[in-house]
């Protein structure tokens, strides 16, 4: 299930919004400024932002920059700001689309899904690397300075994929879950903090440096 963050300082908006998209089939969380909007970006991985601009706490552009700096995470602005210089400096500021204010909801429904077709189209790596550490997703190979990890498993594997196509994102232990087990997180970190200690011994046995970051009270990022 895709997760929309929607980013929105209008209660009866931000929950016409999350009714809507829960109707469709989407997971959502909600953000009512621009500073706890910020703390679950940090705390979460989202398929889709929907993100207006003018935001209590922080300013709705520096939420904007903050989701470029960490990933490419498709955002669609809602503003009521009209003017034609607004909207080009808010896509060239990294926006993906802009819907202005009042909307119909509809047409949000349908920017969202083209939005999400787009990424589902976007060619993957096959390769993807970090320092020394390299996953080839075609061979399923994991390896430090071209030495194959010993015996990596499937959810291993996974959990380094996912850290390495999100190398700045922390992702909290749901997102890590669902990714590598491909079921609903019920709660229990043990198996996930088992593979976890897993892949570092194992990273261990080929170099000494730590390539997994806990963030405590988070979850887990790659070590920068």
């Amino acid at each position: 299930m895709k997760k929309i963050l929607i980013v929105e300082d209008d209660t009866s908006i931000n929950h016409l919004l999350k009714e809507a998209l829960t109707k469709e089939g989407y997971a959502c969380d909600q953000a009512f400024s621009g500073t706890e909007a910020g703390m679950l970006l940090q705390m979460n991985s989202y398929a889709l932002v929907l993100l207006d601009l003018m935001l209590p706490g922080i300013p709705g552009e520096e939420v904007l920059e903050q989701i470029r700096k960490s990933g490419t995470t498709p955002v669609i602005v809602l503003t009521a700001k009209n003017e034609l210089q607004e909207k080009v400096d808010v896509l060239t500021g990294g926006a993906d689309d802009y819907i202005t204010k009042p909307f119909e909801i509809k047409e949000v429904l349908a920017r969202v899904q083209v939005q999400l077709r787009h990424l589902s189209r976007a060619p993957e790596q096959a390769v993807l690397s970090h320092k020394a550490l390299t996953l080839d997703r075609n061979t399923f190979l994991a390896s430090i300075s071209g030495t194959e990890l010993p015996r990596i498993t499937k959810q291993e594997f996974a959990i380094l994929e996912l850290l390495l196509k999100h190398p700045k994102q922390v992702f909290s232990k749901e997102d890590i879950f669902e990714y590598a087990w491909e079921e609903p997180y019920m709660g229990e970190t043990k198996t996930l903090d088992v593979h976890i200690s897993n892949i570092r011994k194992k990273i261990k046995t080929l170099t000494d440096e730590d390539y997994i970051e806990t963030v405590w009270g988070i979850g887990y990022r790659l070590k920068p």
